[in-house]
């Protein structure tokens, strides 16, 4: 018999599925939920953070992350929004990989208070690999402002290269900003774990 292959549509590319729980030895990555609201306001309220991220104004308020939650729990979309937890579900950061303009590209924040304890590198690790065991030829995408070398060492050390510099805008900054554009190509996790 002849295996019959079905080709997708062009205008729908194929998704990682939905969003999974992943556990870690100290994290757990899971769905967001409305009632994260107020921990994710606490967090993005802190200027420190969201410095550093494009899209996430300045102030920051539980508002803002009730306009972001909705459409992130609502499963319409194909991207992975996860909350990293620890401890009682304490919502301490997001590992986001999002379909922007037909590549996948991956994004990270996390509570200051949790800096420089290797959760942020555990939390993408997890992530990546899961992502990567779906969606094994795909490259994931991801950058760093300029003024973040402790985001671009992480990058570098799971195998993401540089491809290029930009600059973009952001909004809790209200002005343009040098943006370091990376790319994590298939199989590079792996080799960058076993080096």
């Amino acid at each position: 018999m002849n295996a019959i292959s079905v080709q997708r549509p062009l205008s729908q590319p194929m998704t990682p599925g939905p969003q999974p729980v992943i556990t870690t030895r100290r994290l757990t990555l899971r769905p967001h939920r409305l009632s994260d609201a107020d921990a994710i306001a606490q967090s993005l309220s802190d200027f420190a953070v969201t410095r550093m991220l494009a899209r996430v104004p300045a102030p920051y308020d539980r508002q803002d992350a009730l306009d972001w939650l909705v459409p992130a729990t609502s499963g319409d979309l194909p991207d992975w929004q996860l909350a990293i937890t620890a401890g009682d579900d304490a919502h301490i950061g997001t590992v986001a990989i999002e379909l922007r303009h037909g590549r996948w590209h991956l994004g990270y924040w996390l509570n200051r208070y949790y800096w420089r304890r290797g959760y942020m590198s555990e939390a993408v690790v997890a992530v990546l690999e899961r992502f990567s065991r779906r969606m094994p030829e795909m490259p994931v995408h991801s950058g760093v402002f300029a003024d973040n070398p402790a985001s671009l060492r992480l990058q570098e050390k799971l195998g993401f290269r540089m491809t290029g510099c930009s600059e973009i805008y952001s909004f809790a900054r209200n002005t343009m900003v040098t943006h370091v554009e990376t790319v994590l190509k298939p199989g590079a996790l792996q080799a960058a774990k076993t080096a």
